[in-house]
């Protein structure tokens, strides 16, 4: 049986929106270089490499775990494939100042299924023990948050991050939970909130909560943002930039962020005509709406259920 689980945990696991993320980079220059800064367990790295033979890749991630079981899967890519770990808000900024010829960048916010179903990285409902840091160097752990933020903080995490009209509940039976010693595991905590979340069907209803946790352990949206301010500030010419979310926050910085570099005009409303020149777009949106799961993958994934998937292409110099 142990033997079934290591083998389970060796296999490459299917990324999300595999299909969706080749017909986004389409027009994508066939050459150069193309940025994974979400490496992950190399799926769709691996895809990317197949699908474009003249391309280098680039692979970043936080999670040493990741980096060394992509390193391993993309071995026959070894001439065109770099990793490099580290935070991609920290990476990005010195690539794009280095490279020159960035065809596409890729960043899937989500966690990988191989960290959510491995108990010990103590993400799961199941986990004995509560981390869910996906840099294990990381000083903030989901076991400081639920057993040391007071009951405002995590109020303000359940009701931001979590989007949960039961916030207040929820934060004060973790409060309550802990007087009698410290909640140390991902089963205690489901059971705990699941004594006072409303249940509706089959997801477990902590599901959001958990997840308020580890945005806040990893600063996901803060990594989001500072991904983004790079894109704006230093705007790779011609590059195709895909972006996955798993959440109405992510994806509402995602689609804000879009929409203003595809604005031409900036005039303030209320002006009569156009007085700023018109010309002010970083880029086009090529597909207009977020690309999400077809039935099929909906079936075989249902994690998926919840991504969506972003594309847009920044102007060559010149154009407009």
């Amino acid at each position: 049986m142990a033997s079934k689980k290591r083998d389970a945990l060796q296999t490459p696991h299917i990324p999300v929106l595999l299909h969706e993320t080749l017909r986004c980079y389409e027009t994508m220059s066939p050459n150069g270089l193309f940025i994974d800064a979400t490496l992950g367990y190399g799926g769709h790295s691996e895809a990317i490499l197949r699908r474009f033979e003249n391309i280098r890749l680039i692979g970043i991630d936080r999670d040493p775990e990741a980096i060394a079981f992509s390193t391993r899967r993309l071995a026959p890519f070894k001439a065109r494939f770099t990793a490099v770990r580290g935070a991609f808000s920290d990476v990005l900024p010195d690539l794009l100042a280095k490279e020159r010829a960035v065809c596409g960048i890729l960043a899937d916010f989500g966690v990988s299924s191989l960290q959510l179903d491995k108990k010990e990285r103590g993400f799961s409902f199941e986990s004995d023990n509560l981390d869910m840091r996906m840099d294990p160097d990381a000083p903030l752990t989901a076991y400081d948050v639920v057993n040391g933020y007071d009951v405002e903080a995590l109020g303000r995490l359940f009701r931001e991050y979590g989007e949960s009209r039961a916030w207040r509940r929820a934060a004060e039976a973790v409060v309550e939970a802990r007087k009698k010693g410290a909640i140390e595991s991902g089963k205690a905590l489901s059971e705990i909130l699941g004594k006072v979340l409303p249940r509706k069907g089959k997801t477990n209803p902590a599901t959001p909560l958990f997840q308020a946790i580890r945005i806040e352990v990893n600063d996901e949206l803060g990594e989001i943002t500072r991904l983004l301010d790079v894109l704006e500030a230093q705007p790779p010419k011609g590059a195709v930039v895909g972006l996955i979310t798993f959440h109405s926050l992510e994806d509402r910085l995602v689609k804000q962020r879009f929409r203003k570099w595809a604005q031409s005009c900036i005039c303030p409303p209320g002006v009569p005509r156009c007085v700023c020149g018109n010309n002010h777009a970083l880029g086009e949106m090529p597909v207009k709406k977020p690309l999400t799961a077809s039935a099929d993958e909906l079936q075989k994934n249902p994690r998926s259920r919840s991504a969506k998937l972003r594309c847009f292409r920044f102007y060559e110099e010149g154009e407009s």
